[in-house]
């Protein structure tokens, strides 16, 4: 990827183990930025100067509060925040058990305002702005089958960004949103295997189904969307904000 220079900058990454967060990780380790990786799964991996490893609950208040300290401490500052940290749930709307909804909204949308409003007060303490990337989706544009749940939160998360943008435009913060189209992931490829089964189909089906909607001829790679999420920690998306910005292979266009 071409990268752009965030020498000096802390960035926080959240479900930063696997997937679309391992890569957003690299992908701001590359451009010699610090990184804390945070999931909620126990990290065995030793911390350095330039990665901090913590293991949080994004949906937990005390814990979240507890990680951003810890952040602070270790490295002194922070200057980017990434809400990637994301779980999905398949059903129909009228098939949705409440616990199910309970998880995908508590992590999704309540894991996004908890980092966010924790990261934001120490970006107006320092004063020097900052950047607040969201990983959204085109589920929260959109209304997709079996993913009422997910679908509502995404919305959610796009909803916060824009309200976040506007009201910390005085403090140089910039908030946006990322919204990936099909990614090659273990969510992804789960996704297919249950929603096959729903739908009486194939996982092989559904994947072809998902190549055929992307006028690029393929699904996204984690990277590529690490690559918009490199550029909106950036200087130079210093005068966006409250964006929600489509990487999708052109299966959504506006």
């Amino acid at each position: 990827m071409y990268c752009m220079d965030l020498t000096g900058k802390v960035a926080i990454v959240t479900g930063g183990v696997q997937g679309i967060g391992k890569a957003i990780v690299d992908a701001l380790l590359d451009c010699e930025a610090k990184v804390a990786v945070i999931d909620r799964e126990v990290i065995t991996e030793n911390s350095t100067d330039r990665v901090l490893y913590l293991q949080t609950d994004v949906s937990n208040g005390e814990q979240v509060k507890e990680m951003v300290d810890k952040v602070v401490e270790h490295f002194g500052r922070v200057d980017i925040l990434v809400n990637n940290a994301g779980v999905s749930s398949m059903g129909y709307a009228v098939d949705i058990k409440e616990e199910d909804w309970d998880r995908v909204m508590a992590v999704n949308a309540k894991g996004v305002y908890l980092c966010s409003q924790a990261v934001a007060r120490v970006l107006q303490q320092q004063g020097q702005g900052g950047k607040i990337i969201n990983i959204s989706s085109q589920a929260g544009k959109n209304g997709y089958r079996l993913m009422g749940s997910y679908v509502a939160s995404k919305h959610a998360v796009l909803g916060f960004t824009k309200t976040m943008a506007i009201e910390l435009a005085k403090d140089q913060i910039n908030v946006n949103a990322v919204c990936p189209g099909i990614v090659e992931t273990d969510m992804k490829r789960n996704e297919r295997v249950i929603g096959g089964e729903l739908r009486g189909l194939g996982a092989d089906a559904i994947k072809a189904e998902d190549f055929s909607q992307v006028p690029l001829g393929r699904t996204a790679l984690p990277s590529d969307i690490a690559n918009v999420v490199v550029f909106l920690a950036s200087k130079y998306s210093d005068y966006m904000t409250g964006q929600g910005i489509n990487v999708t292979g052109g299966m959504t266009m506006n």
